[in-house]
């Protein structure tokens, strides 16, 4: 089991396959470390499906307005929404887009990101300085390397449970 340094600022995501544990990076990205540790609080992440899983680059989720299979879950729309939360300013930093980096999702805007993030699968270097970074997953990358791919996937896997650490 990996170390828990820091409890407040570790998320347990808990997939199909089992537990993956990332590490958030306050210091470099606190508006959206704080953004992610109130929406994983209030459940808003629960049940959210991986809508845009794209084999050698990456797996993006959190449209908790869209991506929800247990309310009004509507594939073709997952992707376009967010949270009721204003959107975050950019908090680019020189930390890498590498293999099991936690990297905001957003448009054409950098300061668009609201709830959506994704795990990169490999190191993904063109991305870094375009978009934030603010976690890393520690352990149970291989739950995240078994996710289905597509964009959207026919049967798209989803985000059981996610939880802080410091509250499980």
């Amino acid at each position: 089991m990996a170390e828990i340094k820091d409890p407040e600022n570790t998320i347990l995501m808990e997939l199909k396959d089992g537990t993956v544990t990332i590490e958030l990076m306050p210091d470099l990205a606190p508006k959206h470390v704080e953004r992610m540790k109130a929406l994983v609080r209030s459940g808003a992440y629960d049940n959210v499906c991986f809508h845009r899983v794209i084999e050698g680059f990456m797996a993006q989720t959190g449209d908790v307005a869209n991506g929800n299979m247990e309310k009004d879950f509507n594939l073709r729309a997952a992707g376009t929404g967010g949270s009721d939360m204003p959107d975050l300013p950019a908090e680019f930093s020189k930390v890498p887009h590498a293999r099991g980096s936690i990297g905001a999702a957003r448009s054409a805007n950098p300061d668009s990101a609201n709830s959506q993030f994704f795990i990169n699968f490999g190191d993904n270097n063109f991305l870094n300085g375009q978009y934030t970074v603010y976690g890393q997953v520690i352990e149970g990358m291989e739950h995240v390397d078994a996710i289905a791919r597509g964009e959207p996937p026919a049967e798209p896997d989803r985000m059981i449970s996610m939880k802080v650490a410091a509250d499980a």
